[in-house]
């Protein structure tokens, strides 16, 4: 299937589930530019889990809120707990990509106001897990790659579903939403690479309607 907004196939997940192949490939340039100017003023950070797991993916935010993890738990916030300053504001070709990739993948009058930047080094992954911090699940989610490749794990409603593994190149958008909204998924770990962009690194971003 061909994507009308700009990209170019869609890949369907699953019912409310698709990855947009290279849709943000076009703007990557300048969509890591801005992620460079957001993390110079809330810089990248290994946070903890409850737990007291140090997480191996650093992560930033953008936006009017931003999702942190401590000993306290996992929420959003809406100002940086290492600056307390509130989270840089969302860039609005961030927030341009993030509704033309919801309405491609078929969710209509998506507005983020938030935004999780994660920075995956080679070896490092992301576990199944759902994104459910968000006050109503009405929303999407979109989660846009951008550099090294990648193999996205989506799963099922619960934990023991067996995931799909799905490869995800440079500017390739995944959206899921609708029944497809609270879907375990996860990244394997990271293979060695080098990008012409981002060097021995992969950049996610994440927008989410958290408030």
């Amino acid at each position: 299937m061909r994507d009308l907004f700009g990209g170019g196939d869609i890949e369907a997940l699953g019912d409310g589930a698709a990855v947009l192949r290279g849709f943000a490939l076009r703007e990557a340039k300048d969509i890591l530019a801005a992620v460079v100017e957001v993390s110079a003023a809330a810089p990248f950070r290994h946070m903890t889990t409850p737990g007291g797991y140090r997480m191996s993916v650093a992560m930033t935010n953008c936006g009017r809120a931003g999702w942190v993890t401590d000993r306290r738990g996992y929420r959003y916030a809406c100002d940086d707990p290492e600056t307390g300053r509130a989270w840089p504001p969302m860039p609005p070709s961030f927030r341009d990509l993030a509704m033309r990739a919801a309405a491609a993948g078929g969710f209509d009058g998506f507005e983020p106001d938030s935004c999780l930047i994660n920075r995956y080094e080679p070896g490092t992954r992301l576990s199944l897990h759902q994104d459910r911090d968000e006050r109503d699940y009405a929303a999407p989610i979109v989660s846009v790659s951008l550099g090294l490749p990648a193999v996205f794990l989506f799963g099922g409603l619960q934990r023991s579903d067996r995931p799909r593994r799905v490869p995800l190149e440079s500017g390739d958008v995944a959206v899921w939403g609708g029944p497809a909204r609270l879907a375990f998924h996860g990244i394997m770990p990271l293979a060695e690479g080098h990008d012409p962009l981002t060097g021995r690194s992969r950049i996610n971003l994440t927008f989410r309607r958290a408030l």
